[in-house]
């Protein structure tokens, strides 16, 4: 039977990788290369999305069900996290999550970088690839603020903060030609925009969202996600068909607080969680018409995703009394590692090359933007650079993705590591992993110590087969082992994680 085990790994220094970063276009592509605009929503669940789930949902999608339509559905894209920072860091970096020191839980607004600076992201590909870049939206992954005297920020985050001065560490350093947005999410102090490498304004007072903190006076949660809106689109219609553009959107919705505008109380009918889905999917429709108009379409790619799940704080029990399952068939929510709490939304549309009404029922993760981007583009590819990516391009055709992982990482909120390979899912917890209940502390003393189900037969993860099958157990767990000594999941050179030690397994 499978042990719980504790794994060392050495430290790397990835200083000068940047200056090694070297691209070659195709020639094919040269002059042809496509737009690629990805727009991440924050806490939309798999079944927020009506045409994911027509018979479990209550929400009216109509601008994601006609992206849908227009292009390819995904049916098993999965996150690298069940929260939001982690994600952000692997789609960015292509990259697990779990390979930085952010073992658990999510950064705070005054916190840190978490990506390195050497690191190569998906804008620095395709920065070098020749691409206009921009970041309109939720960073969330970090910022060195400015202090007035230079010190360690106060506990406050205000006193010393120089809210006049240059913040680093953040997207126009990570390849990005543009940034507009926020540090974190709007329950999450700094409240205050910041545009390129300054904040737009000063934080002169105190406001909040259950997490009181620095403010700009004028700063309101329901006036962001109009806000971002209008800046995506002013940066499109800044645009042409000389030079490739991408965007990575991140929006602040559906997640809390939840502010639809007046426009939008009281259309879907269950609350204002269903009617801040609505609004969120009204503006994933005013980005797409702004690139129509622009006759950018036929030649560029939007894809459409979320950071996880559905968060149980948006009112999750009072959803599924009205009828609404967030998660569809899937069990779990926000935070988990079931599959509710990474498995998401995830649409591409791009006219000139995907089929109309197509869909995919291959195994993608959010980190795959990565090495979909360098395939692209043909970005040579680097050992130490999108060690867990793979090209989900093939897809994009109706063929096989050719993948060289053997199969993906799940991780929770608290930690938990969970494996997917073809149908088989390995949990490595006794029960969630996260905030749905049962979590791990309200697990029967008697449970198995992991959990394992055939996602093709059991997709409600309600058959533990642990014990059953171990031979099936073993097999994962060592794809997993091997992911985790190797520093990558992907054929290459063995690199370091950032962290000395990660403990596999969090649940005695």
């Amino acid at each position: 039977m499978i042990k719980p085990a504790i794994f060392f790994i050495g430290l790397f220094n990835l200083a000068g990788i940047a200056s090694a970063v070297s691209s070659q276009l195709p020639s094919e592509a040269a002059g042809t290369k496509p737009n690629i605009v990805y727009i991440l929503a924050d806490d939309l669940g798999y079944g927020d999305v009506s045409c994911l789930n027509p018979e479990l949902g209550k929400i009216n999608t109509p601008h994601m069900d006609q992206l849908a339509s227009e292009g390819m559905i995904f049916t098993d894209a999965h996150t690298s996290s069940s929260v939001c920072t982690p994600t952000r860091y692997s789609i960015l970096t292509g990259r697990y999550n779990w390979r930085t020191e952010l073992q658990s839980g999510v950064l705070m607004g005054f916190d840190k970088p978490l990506i390195d600076a050497d690191r190569v992201t998906v804008a620095d590909v395709l920065k070098q690839s020749g691409y206009n870049t921009a970041c309109i939206g939720k960073w969330h992954i970090g910022l060195e603020m400015p202090t007035i005297d230079g010190a360690a920020l106060n506990e406050d985050g205000l006193s010393n903060v120089d809210w006049t001065g240059k913040i680093t560490g953040g997207p126009v350093d990570l390849g990005f030609d543009y940034f507009f947005g926020i540090a974190a999410s709007l329950n999450i102090a700094p409240y205050i925009y910041m545009e390129n490498d300054r904040f737009v304004g000063e934080c002169t007072t105190i406001k909040g969202f259950n997490r009181e903190g620095p403010a700009e006076k004028d700063f309101e949660a329901i006036d962001t996600l109009p806000l971002l809106t209008e800046k995506s689109i002013e940066f499109i219609n800044r645009q042409n068909a000389a030079t490739p553009f991408f965007m990575y959107i991140p929006l602040t919705s559906p997640h809390t607080p939840l502010e639809p505008t007046d426009a939008w109380k009281g259309k879907s009918g269950i609350g204002d969680y269903g009617d801040f889905v609505m609004q969120t999917d009204a503006v994933i429709g005013e980005i797409i018409d702004a690139l129509d108009e622009k006759g950018f379409n036929e030649n560029t790619i939007v894809i459409v995703t979320s950071d996880n799940g559905t968060s149980k704080w948006c009112g999750t029990k009072k959803l599924l009394e009205m009828g609404h399952h967030y998660s569809a068939r899937y069990r779990g929510s926000k935070g988990d590692l079931w599959d509710g709490g990474h498995r998401v939304p995830f649409f591409v549309r791009w006219p000139a090359k995907v089929k109309a009404g197509s869909v995919s029922n291959q195994l993608i993760s959010l980190n795959d933007l990565w090495a979909t981007c360098a395939e692209l583009t043909g970005f040579q590819t680097l050992e130490h650079a999108g060690e867990d990516s793979v090209s989900f391009l093939p897809a994009l055709f109706s063929e096989p993705i050719v993948s060289t992982r053997n199969g993906i990482v799940h991780h929770s909120f608290s930690g938990h590591f969970a494996y997917r390979q073809g149908p088989w899912k390995l949990l490595l917890a006794k029960a969630s992993g996260g905030w749905s209940s049962p979590t791990e502390e309200e697990a029967p003393d008697n449970a198995p110590i992991a959990q394992l189900y055939n996602m093709e037969e059991d997709p409600g993860e309600t058959v533990n087969l642990y014990d059953s099958h171990p031979e099936v157990a073993e097999r994962l767990l060592k794809h997993l082992e091997s992911d985790l000594r190797r520093g990558r999941s992907t054929d290459g050179a063995p690199q370091q994680n950032d962290i000395k030690e990660i403990v596999l397994w969090k649940s005695r």
